[in-house]
């Protein structure tokens, strides 16, 4: 058995200071009246986290790229609900609530001054970043997130799950194989095809008309993964009724593009970074300038105490 030393924990940030947004009365203001939940939110999940997983290193992923342009060429309805503006030369403006977006670049100011990891890369989501982490990992991996599109990285032979908020962070689900399977039928690897073929409204992916979970999860079952069921689909012989053929095989163009866009990328370029857990603040000085300015208070305070104990 592979000796493993450390552990690896990986945020999938904006989903979490999204659930901190929503979570953490916009009551809680900066000395200027300007809203500050979503920050000090983000850090008490952090410090929760820290003090009930004990990872060794900790990332912030973040969203370079939030509605990547290769994703939408291959299917232009990809998040297009969710686009507030569209830019030519970079990222969309995705829409978010407007005393939220203020408060992104305090939390990356935050991160950087503890010294927390954070790692973004143009042309790529946070999930992607999350997925190429993961592929490099040597030991075992926690992603953090309220996202299930990382559930196709659960892999408990690599000691790989997912930590799914249900309150706060302080209540998870630990999704490993054996609650994928109870819960939808496939593991890790066939989640994605499972998600491909049933649709995601909220991203914009259409799925295959007719094909709703439990379809596409006795689909996988019987066939094994998205190549064989479309290559039952050929076959006369292949157990699929006379509707579930004519929907996979009209649904063929959309198959062909939405598996590279579902499935989560493995080979992001990733920056050299120190992905140690900090146990002082990488910039004290910095970091006190922000904590008075948006009245950071207790929030950060115990979370410097958890990252030095």
């Amino acid at each position: 058995m592979r000796k493993v030393t450390r552990r690896l924990m990986l945020l999938d940030t904006a989903s979490l200071y999204f659930r901190a947004y929503f979570g953490v009365p916009d009551s809680v203001r900066a000395p200027d009246g300007t809203p500050v939940n979503a920050v000090r939110g983000l850090l008490e999940f952090i410090d929760r986290l820290v003090r009930d997983h004990h990872p060794d290193d900790l990332v912030a992923c973040m969203d370079a790229d939030w509605r990547p342009h290769w994703r939408v060429e291959l299917i232009p309805s990809y998040k297009a609900h969710r686009v507030a503006e569209e830019h030519e030369a970079g990222p969309d403006e995705e829409e978010v609530p407007d005393t939220l977006s203020p408060q992104v670049p305090v939390i990356e100011d935050v991160l950087d001054a503890l010294g927390i990891a954070r790692v973004g890369v143009e042309g790529y989501e946070a999930d992607d970043v999350i997925g190429t982490f993961t592929a490099r990992a040597v030991g075992p991996v926690d992603i953090v997130t309220g996202d299930r599109d990382l559930y196709q990285l659960v892999d408990d032979a690599r000691r790989v799950r997912v930590l799914y908020p249900l309150k706060g962070v302080g209540t998870l689900q630990f999704a490993d194989e054996a609650f994928l399977r109870e819960k939808y039928g496939v593991d890790g690897r066939g989640y994605a095809d499972l998600a491909l073929l049933r649709g995601d409204p909220s991203d914009g992916l259409p799925g295959v008309p007719g094909v709703g979970e439990k379809t596409a999860a006795k689909l996988l079952a019987e066939f094994g993964d998205l190549a064989g069921i479309m290559a039952a689909v050929d076959d006369p012989k292949a157990k699929l009724s006379p509707a579930q053929r004519r929907r996979l095989e009209e649904a063929r163009p959309y198959v062909a593009v939405a598996a590279r866009v579902v499935r989560v990328a493995d080979d992001v370029p990733l920056p050299q970074v120190d992905t140690a857990l900090p146990h002082a603040p990488r910039d004290p000085a910095a970091l006190e300038a922000l904590a008075t300015h948006w009245g950071l208070g207790g929030s950060l305070q115990r979370l410097i105490t958890t990252l030095g104990a």
